[in-house]
C-alpha cells in the first residue's frame, strides 16, 4: 500500500510512460480480450467499418490503460489538481436538494474514469456522497481503492450492503451515486430493453429506489476533451411525484442518454465489459 502511495506523488504525465508501454503489450502482445471488446463493438456500430471500429478500439484501449495511471495518481491528487482536471456543470440543484434535507440519486454509464467521477463529486461538488461499489476480490486492492475512493469524504458502501444501509440511514441527506449500466444478476430483477442494437437486461434498482421513496434522480454526463481531463454535467432526469410515471421510465431514459453518450465518444465506455453475456 505504501508504495502506491509513493507512486502516485510521480506526475502523470511520467505514470502516462508506464501506461503507454502497457497499452503497446496489452493491445499488440497480449491482445487482451480483443474478442469481446471487437464484439460488442460491431453489435453496436454495424454501420461503421471493420476499420472504424478498430480504430474505437485502439483509442478506448489506450483510454482503458491511461485510466489505471489517474486513479494511481488519485491517491495523493490535490484538490487544485483535481479542480484542474475535472470541470463539473450544472451541479448547483444537486447541491440545493441536499441542503434543503433531501436524498438525491446520480446515475452514470460505466464511462472512463468512473473512479474520477467519485472523487471529483465530494472535492468539487459536495462531499456528502455515498458511493456503492462492487468489492474487488483481492483483499489487498480492494482496500486500495477504498483508500482512493475515499478521500475528500463522504461514504462508501458495498452493493450487498445497500438496502440495509439506506434504510438505516433514510433521514441523511445526500448524494447516493449509482452505476446503473451494469449487468443484474441472475437473482436481481431485470428489465429487458433495446441498447446498442441489442436486447439488454437493465437492474431497476435507481428508478425503484426514486419512486418507491421519492427521489430525484440526476444524470452525469462525462466527456474526456482530452488526455487527463474530464468533464461532467449533470442533467435533472426525474423528480417527484411520481405518481402518473409510466414504468421503466427512469431506466428508459437512462439508456436513451447513456448511448447518446457512446456515440458522442465511443472510446470512453467500457466495452472489455462482457455486457451482453
Amino acid at each position: 500500500m505504501y508504495l502506491f502511495k509513493l507512486i502516485s506523488f510521480l506526475p502523470l504525465w511520467v505514470l502516462y510512460i508506464f501506461t503507454d508501454i502497457l497499452y503497446l503489450i496489452g493491445y499488440h502482445l497480449l491482445k487482451y480480450r480483443q474478442k469481446v471488446i471487437f464484439e460488442n463493438l460491431a453489435y453496436s456500430f454495424p454501420e461503421k467499418s471493420e476499420a472504424e471500429r478498430k480504430a474505437i478500439a485502439k483509442k478506448f484501449f489506450r483510454t482503458l490503460t491511461d485510466s489505471f495511471a489517474e486513479t494511481i495518481r488519485f491517491y495523493s491528487m490535490t484538490p487544485s489538481e483535481v479542480s484542474e482536471r475535472f470541470k463539473v456543470s450544472n451541479s448547483k440543484m444537486v447541491i440545493e436538494k441536499i441542503d434543503n434535507g433531501e436524498i438525491v440519486i446520480l446515475v452514470s454509464g460505466h464511462f472512463i474514469n468512473w473512479e474520477g467521477q467519485v472523487i471529483a463529486f465530494k472535492n468539487l461538488v459536495d462531499p456528502r456522497l455515498e458511493a456503492v461499489y462492487l468489492r474487488i476480490n483481492n483483499p489487498f486492492f480492494d482496500r486500495l481503492m477504498q483508500n482512493i475512493r475515499g478521500r475528500f469524504g463522504g461514504t462508501l458502501v458495498e452493493k450487498a450492503e445497500f438496502s440495509r444501509n439506506y434504510l438505516k440511514n433514510r433521514k441523511t441527506p445526500r448524494a447516493i451515486g449509482l452505476g446503473a449500466d451494469q449487468r443484474p444478476t441472475h437473482a436481481e430483477t431485470r428489465y429487458s430493453a433495446q441498447f446498442m442494437n441489442r436486447k439488454t437486461a437493465f437492474f431497476e434498482g435507481p428508478e425503484k429506489l426514486a419512486k418507491r421513496y421519492g427521489h430525484a434522480v440526476f444524470y452525469g454526463h462525462i466527456k474526456r476533451p482530452k488526455r487527463g481531463h474530464y468533464s461532467i454535467n449533470y442533467e435533472l432526469i426525474a423528480a417527484p411525484p411520481y405518481d402518473n410515471s409510466p414504468e421503466h421510465s427512469i431506466t428508459d431514459l437512462f439508456i436513451k442518454l447513456t448511448e447518446k453518450g457512446i456515440r458522442e465518444q465511443p472510446e470512453i465506455y467500457l466495452w472489455s465489459h462482457n455486457r451482453w453475456k
